[in-house]
């Protein structure tokens, strides 16, 4: 799996809003709606559902928290620690807990390291830069995620046969205005999903 990889396939979205696997025609815009849909669960969630291919190394800052009386090391998703290493400018960190606690065993992922101040190695000054080498991202995508990317892909494609964001019709009373959101459903399908970027 890729790193913000599309949700769906184009064959899995034709199926969706009943197309006929045959049908070619649409196929240019299909491919461009499950890309646009994938992106747009992407930004709703503040997050990716891929995984990198092998671990990499990324930057982050650790900062001190009084109240909790813990270095706190905002990261991105972290669903497998295989090959975990923290790096501060006084060299490995191996004294630490991850968060949310038990993230794994229910399906989630890690999203926060804590590093106490009784470990031999800590961030130094007020703000700490590390390294961190992990395979980021989702082991496995949460099934709610290509439902959600079919519900929006769908809404994309009936967007072309609405361009004044209006489908459907008042007299049968199937009239619908396509917001400039993600769709209801989508939004409550994400909603245990949903990141919220912590700042100290």
């Amino acid at each position: 799996m890729a790193w913000a990889p599309d949700y769906i396939t184009s064959a899995q979205l034709k199926a969706y809003v009943r197309v006929d696997a045959n049908d070619t025609v649409d196929d240019d815009e299909i491919a461009d709606a499950v890309t646009a849909a994938s992106r747009a669960v992407d930004q709703h969630t503040h997050r990716q559902f891929g995984q990198v291919a092998v671990a990499e190394a990324r930057t982050y800052t650790a900062v001190y928290d009084r109240h909790v009386g813990m270095w706190r090391i905002v990261v991105d998703d972290l669903g497998d620690t295989t090959g975990l290493d923290i790096q501060a400018a006084g060299g490995e960190i191996t004294t630490y807990t991850l968060h949310p606690r038990n993230a794994l065993t229910k399906g989630r992922v890690y999203e926060e390291i804590r590093v106490p101040l009784s470990a031999s190695v800590t961030p130094t000054g007020d703000e700490g830069e590390l390294t961190i080498t992990a395979p980021w991202g989702w082991p496995a995508t949460p099934t709610a995620v290509p439902l959600a990317t079919k519900l929006q892909g769908s809404r994309f494609l009936a967007r072309r046969d609405s361009p004044y964001g209006v489908a459907g019709s008042p007299q049968d009373g199937s009239e619908v205005r396509l917001l400039a959101r993600v769709d209801p459903d989508v939004a409550v399908s994400l909603r245990p999903y949903v990141r919220d970027w912590w700042v100290a």
